[in-house]
């Protein structure tokens, strides 16, 4: 294997590390030998995330990024015996958690050296009283989810990458678990938390119910995407496993009947764990086989928890959607949605087609909810070469909601794949702001988002670079990311 023969993406502008057999003999030295590589295959593991334009590259022959050294640290000296080497060096360093991210945010983009954080893998144990679990931040979900589950609890935490996420990855990009109605989303679950900042310092947000000690300064790196330091150690809620669970399923005319039945039953303090929303085309994709929902609107919900809470639920919520046209469909589309919640062989199936796809999440206020929808729908179906783009709702809040769009197409003539990706994904990204959306909703920046931020955030980003700079002073920390206009040098 020679990387001379790749198509390297993301790094047309790659600095080598100068004195790299002289580095990695002092890596390997303080860390251990067995925890430093620069074999090739190792280093091609770590060139991609699971975007899936990824996929259509590594069948071409094409990678996203390159780095140049792979570390796993098992304890936290080892992470600051590489950060002491790549700020005397001036190496950028790429915090990696188990790389199910879909924006890009792993991907090495200025080379330099990976810390895999998967070695930090202890469950350090249960406070039942505080009902909370204090775990290493390179725990996988699914992992740390069956031990819960053994000891009589649940994380509430369920996202779609379960298998193949960590705790870390979640903290890193803000993310949001398919139950999260109830739950809560991963800035509401932590509790407290262990750092180690660029320049090698540790710092620590012990748990606490709630401070009121000035600004939340520990919230500012949940979904700071591993650019202001790396989260070793996490204590997040937990709650007793619940005892019932009630599975409802209603299919409705339009879109807009779906949105008023969940905007009222979250405004009347009903937090089904799970509702999902499927527009009339992702219903006919996931839910042909209920004739009830033929040419419809398919909105499932669970329940779940005290079994007299549950029953409560359940009566408001059947009150409202059948009070918005609603027609009951039953409990198999939600046993449907069980068996299938985590199978991911639709958006895979398209690579080896040369169909270009990808699915991206935002976020608006319930007034603007309806608008946003149609104006994402009719702006992508414009992009020439575009076969398809649908919608589910997968997140929801007594103030507003979280959209899920897929789009899937061919690049027109003359237009590379990358070309068609970007323009699918820039069209969605303004008609979402247009329509006074957020352009995330828990996929987090990445790649994909990054030139969008100073719309984001507007006279934010300036004062984040700032903060930026106060913490990592040499830049090595995950650079290429929030603050840097990756695409194009910011084209839109």
């Amino acid at each position: 294997m020679d990387f001379n023969d790749f198509d390297i993406i993301y790094q047309e502008k790659r600095a080598l590390i100068k004195n790299k057999d002289k580095i990695v003999a002092e890596l390997k030295q303080n860390i251990g030998e067995k925890n430093v590589s620069t074999k090739q295959i190792d280093i091609l593991a770590y060139t991609k995330d699971t975007s899936l334009i990824a996929m259509n590259w590594t069948m071409e022959g094409k990678i996203a990024g390159l780095p140049e050294i792979i570390t796993w640290p098992a304890n936290t000296s080892h992470i600051i015996e590489i950060l002491k080497v790549a700020n005397r060096e001036k190496i950028p360093v790429v915090p990696y958690a188990e790389g199910s991210g879909v924006v890009g945010g792993a991907i090495p983009v200025k080379g330099g050296i990976i810390i895999d954080m998967k070695r930090f893998n202890k469950i350090i144990g249960i406070n039942n009283k505080n009902l909370s679990v204090t775990v290493q931040t390179g725990t996988n979900g699914m992992n740390l989810e069956r031990y819960l589950n053994s000891k009589g609890y649940t994380g509430g935490h369920i996202p779609q990458s379960l298998y193949t996420s960590s705790v870390g990855g979640w903290i890193a990009h803000r993310a949001a678990g398919q139950f999260s109605s109830k739950y809560g989303k991963i800035e509401d679950i932590i509790l407290g938390m262990k750092l180690i900042l660029p320049t090698g310092d540790k710092i620590k947000f012990d748990p606490m119910a709630r401070a009121a000690t000035g600004p939340q300064l520990d919230k500012y790196f949940i979904g700071s995407e591993g650019t202001l330091g790396i989260v070793t150690e996490a204590t997040l809620k937990i709650w007793p496993y619940p005892e019932k669970r009630a599975l409802i399923s209603y299919a409705f005319p339009t879109i807009e009947d779906s949105l008023n039945a969940t905007r009222e039953i979250m405004r009347e303090h009903i937090f089904p764990a799970v509702i999902r929303i499927y527009d009339a085309d992702e219903t006919l994709r996931h839910f042909d086989h209920i004739e009830k929902a033929k040419n419809k609107v398919m909105t499932i919900f669970v329940c779940e928890g005290n079994e007299r809470l549950v029953d409560l639920e359940e009566t408001i919520t059947r009150e409202k959607c059948e009070g918005n046209s609603g027609i009951d469909c039953g409990k198999e589309p939600v046993d449907h949605w069980f068996e299938t919640r985590f199978k991911v062989t639709e958006t895979s199936m398209f690579p080896p087609y040369r169909i270009v796809a990808d699915t991206i999440e935002v976020a608006v206020m319930w007034d603007d909810a309806s608008k946003l929808y149609h104006s994402v729908v009719e702006a992508t179906e414009k992009v020439e070469g575009n076969l398809l783009v649908s919608a589910h709702v997968s997140h929801f809040y007594p103030n507003g909601v979280g959209f899920y769009f897929t789009f899937g197409g061919v690049p027109g003539k003359g237009k590379s794949q990358f070309d068609f990706y970007k323009e699918c994904w820039n069209t969605i990204i303004k008609a979402t702001l247009e329509s006074g959306g957020s352009i995330s909703h828990h996929h987090g920046i990445g790649i994909n988002r990054s030139h969008w931020m100073d719309k984001e955030w507007d006279g934010g980003l300036e004062v984040m670079k700032k903060f930026k700079d106060a913490l990592d002073p040499n830049n090595i920390f995950n650079p290429g990311k929030i603050y840097e206009k990756t695409w194009n040098g910011g084209d839109k």
